[in-house]
C-alpha cells in the first residue's frame, strides 16, 4: 500500500503519509507550499507527539518499580501507521502498542489519526484510547512547522502571531535537559499579538501551560495568512530551530517534565489518565484565510 495520500479541494492540496501518520505538505490556491519541507536543519514535517510530550527526566519512565527508556517526544513519529480510510477529502490511520512500543511505554494503547479537508481548512483530530485494564496515562501533541518567512521577500521579523485573546500570563520555557523550568518568566507576548524575531527561541520553545485563545493567526503583509485553532489540547508551545526558515505552533494535551519531578509517570502533572475502555479526542484546524 502506497507510503503516502493526497487530500484536495480548490484551496488546498495536502499529502500525509504513513510513517508517523505525518503531515508532509500544505499547498495553498496559489500554489504554494506552507509547510516546512524537512530540510537538513530539522528533517521533519509535522511529527506526532506521543506518548509524550517533550522530554522526561534522564529520558526514563518511572512505573510499578521499573524503568524504561523513552526519547523526547515520545516513539509515534518514528512508527509507520496503518491506513484505515482514505478518501479525496480524508484519510484516518492508526498505531497499536507492541513488543516494541512496550519496551519504552508499558501500557496497550490506539492511537488514531484523522485528516478531514473542507475547503480551505485541514481538521486533524487525535483520538487515544486505553485497550488496556489499568489506568492509561498519556500525553499526545501536534508539532506542525510553517515556512517562516512565508515569502521569498519578506523579512523573518515582518511576521506575527494574533491570538483571538490577550495573553498577558508568563510563559514558561525549558531548561538545557528540556526540562520545564520552575518559575515562569514574562510573556513577550504584547496584548494579543506576538511579534515574531528568531531570538525569541534562542531559550528553545514559548509554552502557553494556561492560553486564554483557542486560536492564533500567523502572517505578515503580503503573505498568505495562516489560521491555528485547536480544541481538547490544554498548553501551546511555539517554536523555531536556530538557523532554520521554520515557526512552529504546537497545541498539546501534556508538557514536559517539570525539572524537579522525579515520580511515578502516572503522577507526571498535565499527563492524561485514561480509564480501560475508554478514549480521548482532541482536535486542531489549519485554516488558510
Amino acid at each position: 500500500m502506497q507510503d503516502r495520500h493526497v487530500l484536495s479541494s480548490a484551496y488546498l492540496t495536502v499529502t500525509v503519509k504513513a510513517d508517523g501518520a505525518e503531515l508532509c505538505s500544505l499547498i495553498d490556491a496559489a500554489d504554494q507550499e506552507l509547510l516546512w519541507q524537512a530540510g537538513p536543519a530539522w528533517p521533519r514535517h509535522a511529527p506526532v507527539l506521543f506518548p509524550i510530550v517533550g522530554a522526561l527526566r534522564d529520558n526514563t519512565l518511572l512505573h510499578a518499580g521499573h524503568s524504561y527508556e523513552i526519547g523526547r517526544h515520545g516513539f509515534a513519529r518514528d512508527r509507520r501507521f496503518a491506513w484505515l480510510e482514505r478518501s479525496t477529502t480524508a484519510c484516518r490511520l492508526a498505531l497499536h502498542d507492541d513488543g516494541q512500543t512496550r519496551a519504552h511505554y508499558p501500557w496497550p494503547f490506539r492511537l488514531e489519526l484523522a485528516y478531514a479537508l473542507d475547503d480551505d481548512a485541514l481538521t486533524v483530530r487525535y483520538t487515544v484510547t486505553n485497550t488496556g485494564r489499568e489506568l492509561l496515562p498519556a500525553s499526545c501533541g501536534a508539532h506542525p512547522a510553517f515556512q517562516w518567512p512565508l515569502g521569498e521577500d519578506v523579512a523573518k521579523d515582518a511576521h506575527t502571531l494574533e491570538f483571538d485573546q490577550p495573553e498577558p500570563a508568563p510563559i514558561r520555557r525549558l531548561n538545557p535537559a528540556g526540562l520545564l523550568l520552575p518559575d515562569p518568566v514574562p510573556t513577550p507576548i504584547q496584548g494579543r499579538v506576538l511579534r515574531l524575531d528568531p531570538a525569541l527561541f534562542d531559550a528553545d520553545a514559548i509554552i502557553l501551560d494556561h492560553p486564554a485563545s483557542q486560536s492564533v493567526r500567523y502572517g505578515a503583509p503580503g503573505t498568505p495568512t495562516i489560521e491555528v485553532s485547536w480544541e481538547g489540547f490544554r498548553q501551546l508551545g511555539i517554536w523555531s530551530k536556530p538557523g532554520a526558515d521554520l515557526l512552529c505552533i504546537e497545541p498539546w494535551a501534556g508538557t514536559a517534565s517539570p525539572a524537579d519531578f522525579q515520580g511515578e509517570f502516572t503522577a507526571k502533572p498535565d499527563v492524561m489518565l485514561i480509564a480501560p475502555g475508554e478514549k480521548r479526542s482532541m482536535s486542531y484546524r489549519i485554516r488558510v484565510v
